[in-house]
């Protein structure tokens, strides 16, 4: 969000809390992307905050609230309240727990049995959801259309309209089984709490594979997930580089050092496979 959006942010969700008699007078911003993630103090509630129309609040709560009740480790909606959205001047806001970091984080092992539990409870739920390859589309519109993406040189621009395409066919082709995921299980997206890994941030779920999911997360994460199809993880990786490459260039992206890490993943593309893991592709912008 920019500045001036995340100004009235805050105060959307302050007031929210207040109407609702939890005291928050301070609010520390955690996260800053196209919604907002606050820590609202004294009362110590998770808000999260996106402007009305730009987010998925309401599939987000009642997707949280099902996988609660199955045992899915996921961050839990604030008890003291209603489970719902709220919305004030322009912004919806959910109220979410607030975890106190434990250390060390999660092992790779458990972090690849939260995330199978996390899977197995997606599969008891039945919610109208986008497919994986809606993921792509979007990122297809971004690299055809020049004025949302007019610094992509045109052999950049040429060369991921190509992977895009090809690695929709190569995967639709195998016709593995689908089914819920999280959509973008990376490491950012879990909490080290002291009831173990949690994952936060529904926005992303769709319908896919569940190597879709694990293309998100570290290799050694991955090691530890039964059943795992190694040729259509490799071309999933493939896939999540490519698409992270084309939103790296969306004129409206407000990732921190997107650019860099756009150009990042285009050398990455360029030099062909082995394909990385995202957090070694972080790891190696924030070298830089």
């Amino acid at each position: 969000m920019e500045m001036t959006d995340v100004t009235r942010a805050v105060t959307a969700a302050t007031s929210v809390a207040a109407s609702l008699d939890l005291l928050a007078d301070a609010a520390v911003v955690l996260h800053n992307s196209n919604k907002l993630a606050l820590r609202l103090t004294p009362c110590d509630v998770f808000a999260r905050v996106a402007l009305v129309g730009q987010e998925v609040a309401q599939f987000e709560v009642d997707l949280a609230q099902r996988l609660v009740e199955v045992g899915a480790p996921l961050a839990h909606l604030e008890p003291r309240v209603d489970p719902r959205v709220y919305e004030r001047d322009g912004f919806a806001v959910t109220l979410w727990t607030y975890y106190e970091s434990v250390t060390p984080g999660a092992s790779p092992v458990g972090f690849a049995k939260a995330l199978k539990r996390l899977h197995d409870g997606m599969r008891t739920v039945d919610l109208p959801s986008p497919r994986f390859t809606d993921r792509i589309t979007e990122a297809e519109k971004i690299v055809i259309d020049v004025g949302r993406s007019p610094e992509l040189a045109d052999a950049d621009r040429a060369l991921l309209v190509g992977e895009l395409a090809g690695l929709r066919r190569a995967i639709d082709d195998r016709g593995a089984a689908e089914q819920l995921l999280h959509g973008e299980p990376h490491p950012g997206n879990v909490l080290s709490t002291e009831y173990g890994p949690l994952f936060i941030d529904l926005e992303t779920c769709c319908r896919g594979p569940v190597e879709f999911d694990l293309a998100h997360v570290p290799e050694a994460v991955s090691e530890h997930y039964p059943g795992v199809h190694h040729e259509l993880l490799d071309e999933c990786r493939h896939l999540v580089l490519a698409m992270v490459a084309a939103w790296r260039w969306d004129v409206d992206d407000q990732f921190p050092r997107g650019r860099l890490f756009g150009e990042e993943l285009l050398r990455v593309l360029r030099a062909g496979s082995p394909w990385p893991t995202l957090d070694t592709v972080v790891s190696r912008v924030d070298g830089l």
